[in-house]
């Protein structure tokens, strides 16, 4: 979670709230759907906090799951982590499992490349989930070279440095436990490698495998790998300011998957324009207006006159009369003074082009710092009649003036 400081000082970047659950929540819940669902295994580097202990049991509790959490003794890549836990997939005689990347925001069709899986390929066949986009961007993203009809995949290549395909890995896989064996055989040609190499500090290399260039690039073209294309929403959640774009694209699928999380207008109650979420314990005055686009964590206090609009408010956070909050995240127990202005710059993907993605935007451009979402970290105290524009600020600080365009550290 570097991209994704400063608020993931405070919180693993999976447990950062998008529209009101935690971001891994969407991908539990879309796994818990999935009928014969046995358990879901979260693996990572993260050291596990409370935090994380007490998200897992409220969710087993709600989606009447078991799911645990794995942790790997080092950073292992996309595909050492499975290989390195694969006893514990397999245990309980798993015939498919499905491999979700944290950092994607999506409708998660699982469902549906369970019953392409049946469709084309056989049952020891692997399904990508891709997407289309933009020519430009494409090459950002791992690309796939389908065959038109059968859907197989015929050429995987990460991040090319020339056009290869608009198709791109949306990071959702679903694998049968024949793929250990494509992930070993990469294990053991690291281990010859590195056996060949003098003084490398052997093993711990050897485990680091990446799925997409290592396994897929080789498996392209075997008949065994296809590409499941969806139409629905997809995005990456790698900076700070994706958050709130990828806040609006569920907040938006809560009209039909969760209607009972969208605020809606009631007599004495605030103005709610468009998709807002605001947590039960959140108080809110009704001279308020909030939306489209923004979602209000627990305890947050929202004061007289006050404005938010594409927006994350953490819990404790507390605005106080006529503030106006657009385009930011403010961390948790901070607070916003009396007529003061925080905005910034939205990084939202070009409105005209059906295909476009989310930029993941550099810092810094030429030197200088890039327009972006405005970041309060946790506990920033912001004074009254101020304004704060295209700025980052890192926890625990009291500014005492408006700042433009800075990173405060």
């Amino acid at each position: 979670g570097t991209r994704f400081r400063p608020l993931s000082f405070e919180v693993p970047k999976p447990l950062f709230p998008v529209a009101g659950v935690p971001m891994v929540q969407h991908h539990i819940e879309a796994c818990a759907k999935v009928p014969g669902m046995k358990e879901i295994l979260l693996m990572g580097f993260y050291q596990p906090n409370e935090a994380l202990s007490r998200f897992l049991v409220s969710a087993q509790q709600e989606f009447k799951v078991p799911i645990r959490y794995l942790q790997e003794y080092a950073a292992l890549g996309t595909g050492g982590g499975i290989y390195h836990f694969r006893d514990q997939i397999l245990s309980g005689g798993a015939e498919a499992f499905f491999v979700l990347n944290a950092d994607v925001c999506s409708e998660f069709p699982l469902q549906e490349m369970l019953e392409f899986r049946q469709q084309h390929g056989d049952m020891h066949s692997f399904v990508i989930l891709g997407t289309t986009a933009n020519r430009t961007q494409a090459l950002n993203y791992g690309c796939i070279v389908a065959n038109a009809s059968t859907q197989e995949v015929q050429h995987y290549v990460e991040k090319p440095s020339t056009f290869v395909s608009e198709i791109i890995n949306c990071g959702i896989y679903l694998f049968t436990p024949a793929i250990f064996q494509h992930i070993g055989e990469v294990f053991q040609r690291n281990q010859q490698e590195l056996a060949l190499e003098e003084n490398s500090n052997g093993w711990q290399r050897a485990e680091v495998i990446r799925l997409e260039q290592d396994v897929f690039t080789a498996l392209a073209g075997s008949g065994k790998l296809y590409v499941y294309k969806t139409d629905g929403f997809w995005s990456q959640i790698k900076s700070a300011g994706s958050a709130i774009y990828a806040s609006r694209l569920y907040l938006n699928q809560y009209s039909k998957s969760h209607p009972e999380r969208l605020a809606q207008n009631k007599p004495g109650g605030p103005v709610i324009r468009g998709n807002v979420y605001i947590h039960p314990t959140a108080s809110i005055d009704s001279t308020a207006v909030l939306g489209p686009n923004v979602s209000i964590g627990e305890g947050v206090t929202v004061g007289a006159g006050v404005r938010v609009r594409e927006s994350i408010v953490l819990h404790g956070a507390s605005l106080h009369d006529h503030t106006c909050v657009l385009n930011t995240i403010v961390g948790w127990d901070s607070t916003i003074g009396r007529w003061a202005r925080v905005e910034g710059t939205p990084s939202d993907p070009n409105p005209n082009d059906p295909y476009a993605k989310i930029d993941s935007e550099t810092l810094f451009r030429d030197g200088r710092l890039t327009p972006s979402i405005t970041i309060l970290g946790c506990s920033v105290t912001i004074p009254a009649e101020v304004v704060i524009l295209n700025s980052i600020v890192l926890p625990h600080k009291e500014l005492s003036r408006s700042y433009k365009n800075q990173i405060i550290l």
